[in-house]
Parts: structure tokens; C-alpha cells; sequence
């Protein structure tokens, strides 16, 4: 996902001359086309993410649009004051992506694990949040998050995520799920890294006679509310996958608004990790698989709702 985020900042950077590329120092020989082309919109803020999103909320104050960039624990969590009082008070046209979403760098132990983000991040308001499955949404989320005008958090994995979209999505939009297989059974809503694995529970399932629908919900923070009122007047299950913490990631954000409006929240089942600290050295397939997300997990528990 980041090899494609850098080579479409290149091309957006091309289109938009105010577009300006903040790092936190990573990313230096992924960003060497990008410097080479635009050195004067370029800018290494080094192992200081507090004072990079201040720098953002200048540049934007001043007229400028600048997409900032590091390692996702490090930028939500280190500078989550500046992020909320600077950006988002103002609510600067400012994109904030955090590359390694989840559990991509779990290899580095705790301080790089990232399964809160999304839940700290969608309590700042008006802020946009982003959680794209594959390459091919990182390309749409990020030219959908710099057209909208409006802070917003594009959270990527890192790299050989395996793609479930076939080419460039024309018609990504904000707010708006990405339906990949129709199925009356039950429903699976996937956004993130698990997508790819959301799609092979999908896949499995079909050949074992139950047909599920797939839909991709990239936007966490603006629910594609007409899909949501569809998929509850089935009164059939709704399976929410994330590689993120049960408590306030993507399923917290539907089950709050079946609770709004109604609905019958003990048709949304929750598949993602416990709300807990992982203290294991792993890799990122390692702790998917002591935290359960897997495709051969998520395969399990919707045999033992829907069977």
C-alpha cells in the first residue's frame, strides 16, 4: 500500500501545485521521485510528529494542502493534542496518513502496534476517516480525502497487501461502500487490511452453500447509511471485520448508529480483536493469528451464527 501511495502523490502532486508532502522521517527512498520533481513541496520533519502537524496547520492556515505521513502509532497517538486543536478545531484541509495500520508493524513490539487509531480519531469531530483494503483504494482515498477539502485520516497498511480490486475504482466516494459479492444469507462489511481476508471468508462460504454479501467500508467516520437501512431490513446476520479493536473501531460506529435509529443491534457481530494489549513478539501473520483474525477464524464464527 505504501509504494502505491507514493507513486500517487507523485501524480497528484502534479495536478495540485498547492499540494505539499510533510514525512515524518520515513519513507525518504520511497519519496525519491517525488523530491525529485517537487523538492520545493517536500519537507522531512524528522522524529517530531507534534511539531509536523503543527507545521501542516500553518501551511493549510496559509493556503497550502499538505498531506502528512509516518508510521500510523506515531502520528495518531504522540501528537493527538495538535491533531485535535490545530487541525481539527480548525477544520483544516489537511490528510493524515498513517501508514501500517493495525498490526503491519507488529515485528517492532507494542509501540508500533496501531489498534486504537481509528477509535481515537473518530472522537474528534468532523474529522474524515479512511481505512483503505488494498492498493487501489489507497489511490481513491487519497485523491477522495485531498478533492473533499476537510481533515481527514487515511489509514494504509504497508507493503505486499494483496489486491481485491481489479483497477483504479472510478467511482470512490466518501461515505460510500464498495459492494464486491451479493449474497441473502448474511452480510460482511470488511474495511482495512482484512479485506483481502474478508473476501476469501466470502469466496469459502459460497462454496459451502451459503451466500453472503461483500461489501468494502473504507469510511468509518460518514457510514454509508443506505446500504446500513438494506442490509437491516434482511434482518439477517451483519458481520463487521477489522483489523482493529472491538471497542470503537468500524462495528462500535455501526452498532452506535443501529442504536440511533432503531435497529436491531444483535444482528451485528463484531470480528475484531479484544479490546486488550498484545504483549507477544510476532509478526503481523503470528499476532493475526493469536488475535483471531484470520480468514479461517472469521470462516468458523459465521458458520456458528448462520448454520
Amino acid at each position: 500500500m505504501r509504494n502505491a501511495f507514493a507513486d500517487e502523490i507523485v501524480q497528484l502532486a502534479s495536478e495540485k501545485k498547492r499540494l505539499a508532502l510533510l514525512s515524518g522521517d520515513i519513507g525518504n527512498r520511497l519519496f525519491d521521485t517525488y523530491k525529485e520533481r517537487y523538492a520545493d513541496r517536500f519537507l522531512n520533519c524528522g522524529v517530531a510528529e507534534a511539531n509536523m502537524v503543527g507545521m501542516a496547520a500553518g501551511m493549510a492556515l496559509s493556503g497550502l494542502r499538505p498531506v502528512i505521513y509516518t508510521i500510523a502509532s506515531f502520528l495518531i497517538f504522540r501528537p493527538y493534542e495538535q491533531i485535535r486543536l490545530d487541525i481539527g478545531y480548525h477544520n483544516l484541509p489537511v490528510v493524515i496518513v498513517g501508514v501500517g495500520g493495525g498490526l503491519s508493524y507488529a515485528s517492532n513490539g507494542g509501540t508500533h502496534h496501531s489498534m486504537e487509531d481509528i477509535a481515537v480519531m473518530r472522537a474528534i469531530p468532523g474529522m474524515q476517516i479512511i481505512s483503505a483494503g488494498d492498493a487501489w483504494e489507497v489511490r481513491a482515498g487519497l485523491r477522495a480525502a485531498y478533492e473533499s477539502g476537510k481533515p481527514t485520516y487515511l489509514r494504509i497498511g504497508k507493503k505486499r497487501e494483496p489486491l481485491v480490486h481489479k483497477d483504479r475504482i472510478a467511482d470512490f466516494k466518501i461515505g460510500k461502500a464498495i459492494p464486491l459479492r451479493d449474497g441473502d444469507d448474511a452480510s460482511i462489511l470488511a474495511s482495512g487490511n482484512l479485506l483481502p481476508f474478508a473476501k476469501e471468508t466470502s469466496e469459502t462460504l459460497s462454496r459451502q452453500g451459503i451466500e453472503t454479501s461483500l461489501h468494502s467500508f473504507h469510511t468509518i467516520s460518514h457510514l454509508d447509511e443506505e446500504l446500513l437501512n438494506k442490509l437491516f431490513k434482511r434482518e439477517k446476520p451483519i458481520f463487521v471485520i477489522e483489523e482493529h479493536n472491538r471497542n470503537g473501531g468500524l462495528g462500535t460506529a455501526i452498532l452506535e448508529w443501529a442504536n440511533s435509529q432503531n435497529r436491531d443491534t444483535r444482528l451485528i457481530h463484531r470480528l475484531g480483536a479484544q479490546n486488550e494489549f498484545f504483549h507477544r513478539t510476532a509478526n503481523q501473520t503470528e499476532a493475526r493469528g493469536m488475535l483471531d483474525l484470520t480468514a479461517g477464524h472469521f470462516l468458523n464464527r459465521i458458520l456458528e451464527v448462520t448454520s
